[in-house]
């Protein structure tokens, strides 16, 4: 064999190992483990949930190995920015606030804002005035309106329990101060615990993780309309930095082929009972 034909084959060999290197890039993905059924933990402690099995979709669709981490919500940002991981997958809605600091994938998700309380309580059953069932904060109707107002008074002078950090935090900071008292938590998980144990009358987050939680047998029985819009931001999607155009468009591409494949409606269905998917 001359030496013409060794550095080909030995071109063709460095080929070959960078397709396949490039194939194995490692995307280190970040999620809280605390806010199921988005993200959880289970007793071994491994982060399972809907996020976590369409990170993995996804990544496969890109051609990456997935590798999820766990990382508590208040620096969960933060230590994107410190490059501890590539990426955020934890149930964070796209906001114009977020949008100043980080940038997003196209949204994967979406769940409306609702308010909860124990099943005994007095607004278990309340009754949403004209049978409002979403509240548009972008697009408000005069019906809209008179539903949120009416929500106003039964839930004045109550403490009202809300994961620090979110949009739903700063709704209440917008909307509910001195209307109602705030109490902020860490977890979805403490907030929940002391909405059972009478520390707060009632609590607002997600709807779908609130769901989660009155399915699994949890004292928790929601109540009012849904909120989508202006604060609540454009849905859920993958938190990125801003100098990684090239992983927000790989994530671009492969979250409409799950849409198109409906690989996220049958995880939806799988862990919400119900489509989350941007229609």
């Amino acid at each position: 064999m001359n030496k013409f034909l060794l550095s080909a084959v030995a071109l063709a060999a460095m080929a070959l190992s960078t397709a396949a290197d490039a194939q194995q890039r490692t995307v280190r993905i970040a999620s809280e483990g605390a806010f199921p059924p988005w993200n959880a933990t289970d007793a071994s402690g491994k982060i399972i949930g809907f996020e976590v099995d369409l990170a993995n979709a996804l990544c496969e669709r890109m051609q990456v190995r997935c590798e999820i981490v766990a990382q508590a919500w208040d620096g969960i940002i933060p230590a994107l920015q410190a490059r501890r991981y590539d990426a955020i997958m934890a149930g964070m809605s796209i906001t114009a606030r977020r949008m100043e600091v980080i940038n997003f994938s196209v949204p994967y998700g979406s769940s409306p804002a609702r308010m909860a309380v124990q099943k005994q309580h007095r607004l278990a059953n309340w009754a949403t005035p004209g049978n409002v069932e979403r509240v548009r904060m972008d697009a408000l109707t005069p019906q809209m309106t008179t539903a949120f107002d009416e929500l106003k008074k039964a839930i004045s002078g109550l403490t009202i329990g809300v994961q620090t950090q979110t949009i739903q935090a700063n709704f209440l900071e917008e909307h509910m101060r001195g209307v109602v008292r705030i109490r902020t938590y860490d977890t979805m998980e403490n907030m929940v615990l002391d909405l059972n144990a009478g520390r707060v009358d009632a609590v607002f987050g997600s709807g779908a993780n609130l769901k989660a939680l009155a399915d699994k047998g949890d004292n928790v029985a929601m109540f009012g309309p849904g909120f989508t819009g202006g604060t609540f931001g454009a849905g859920v999607g993958v938190g990125l930095r801003k100098d990684d155009a090239d992983l927000k468009a790989m994530f671009d591409q492969a979250i409409g082929w799950a849409n198109d494949t409906g690989v996220i409606r049958r995880l939806s269905m799988q862990w919400f009972g119900f489509d989350v998917s941007i229609n």
